[in-house]
């Protein structure tokens, strides 16, 4: 901005000088008579004598012409008396007298000239600058608002497809339970069903089944609601870890068999010691392992370590299911994120089984991480510190 301004004075007092020659009716003394001495003190030579009052014309025309208007106070060389004589000071506002605050130097290479300075040009220079910073703070706060109204819209998008998706989940879990009792209801209704206890017994136990399996989908989803309100109630006990994976593997058989799968388990000697909420980490521990059955479309092999790493114990469950594309492994402990399937519902689940593990894991102050190729099974591996002291 200052060189602007700098090309605009200069421009403006060579057409200055040019009017004081036609005035004068002389020859204009160089093609470049305009001289900058300092900062805001310009001089021109001229080839005449000049009359203050013609000169303060030319120079009002000039300087408003080029929108120049701010304040500036001018000096006329007298040759005669070799100084500088003090002409005006010119106020852009009103035009109301000033005193001088200039003091004009005078220059040897020149006979005829004039000087003229601006003694508010940087107050003037700031304010353009103070207006330009303004402009670019009001223009990169439009497009901080823009971008954040484009990551809002994107991200209810985003809101409203996983809100979908949790729907039509959850709509596919209940409704074959429900489908289920209906049409076991049904049958208990009929008039000859106590002629056979047999049948009666076998719906009787369908219903009960069913309606404990939407008993456990619906606590699922309670306990992921308590977490996120912070509402759920944790004990925290000295829990002997050897014991409670050895009670989980013990309880997770007989759902393993009907899969024709096997697990081993490997733990270190010694009884190693957490203080935990010994319900929910068999909730999260479970979970794995029932992933590790649904996402495994051979027979499963599931090995669980148990490992006393300095303060932390290390809790590993490695499976050889389908795995989990690189693009998904940070994605999967997201909130009712399930891997996209297209409209295959092969696999059942609402997407918020991980979720809930990792939450436990980070109440107990732990951590949880995945390893995992698509095709190559997964290996989650959860750290938990001891806490004991």
């Amino acid at each position: 901005m200052d060189k602007s301004f700098d090309q605009k004075v200069q421009a403006s007092l060579f057409l200055v000088a040019q009017d004081l020659s036609n005035f004068n009716k002389t020859q204009m003394p160089n093609d470049n008579p305009v001289e900058q001495i300092s900062y805001n003190y310009y001089v021109v030579d001229v080839n005449c004598i000049i009359e203050p009052s013609i000169l303060e014309h030319y120079l009002k025309g000039r300087l408003s012409q080029n929108n120049i208007d701010l304040d500036y106070e001018y000096a006329i060389y007298d040759c005669y008396t070799d100084q500088m004589v003090y002409g005006n000071y010119i106020h852009s506002d009103d035009g109301s007298p000033k005193k001088p605050t200039a003091e004009f130097e005078k220059v040897d290479d020149y006979v005829y000239y004039f000087g003229v300075s601006f003694p508010t040009k940087t107050m003037y220079l700031v304010s353009g600058q103070y207006v330009w910073f303004l402009s670019g703070l009001v223009l990169i706060s439009a497009l901080a608002f823009f971008a954040y109204a484009t990551y809002e819209l994107l991200r209810q998008k985003r809101l409203s497809e996983v809100q979908k998706e949790f729907i039509d989940n959850m709509t596919h879990e209940f409704k074959t339970p429900i489908s289920t009792i209906g049409i076991s209801s049904k049958v208990l209704t009929e008039p000859n069903i106590s002629d056979d206890p047999e049948r009666l017994q076998r719906y009787a136990r369908i219903i009960m089944n069913q309606n404990k399996r939407l008993e456990e989908k619906i606590e699922q989803i309670l306990q992921v609601a308590s977490l996120e309100k912070s509402t759920i109630k944790m004990n925290f006990q000295v829990v002997p870890l050897k014991e409670l994976i050895h009670d989980i593997t013990e309880n997770f058989k007989v759902k393993l068999n009907e899969k024709e799968g096997q697990l081993r388990f490997t733990a270190v000697d010694g009884d190693l010691k957490i203080l935990a909420d010994s319900f929910h980490l068999s909730n999260a521990i479970f979970n794995l392992l029932d992933n590790a059955i649904k996402y495994c479309d051979k027979k499963p092999d599931i090995q669980i370590g148990l490992k006393d790493e300095l303060n932390n114990a290390i809790i590993s469950v490695k499976d050889n299911g389908i795995g989990i594309e690189e693009k998904y492994t940070k994605k999967i402990f997201n909130k009712f994120f399930r891997i996209p399937t297209g409209d295959i519902h092969n696999v059942k689940g609402f997407g918020i089984g991980l979720n809930y593990v990792q939450k436990i894991v980070k109440i107990h102050g732990g951590t949880i991480y995945l390893e995992s190729k698509s095709g190559e099974g997964s290996n989650f591996v959860i750290t938990i510190p001891k806490n004991l002291s």
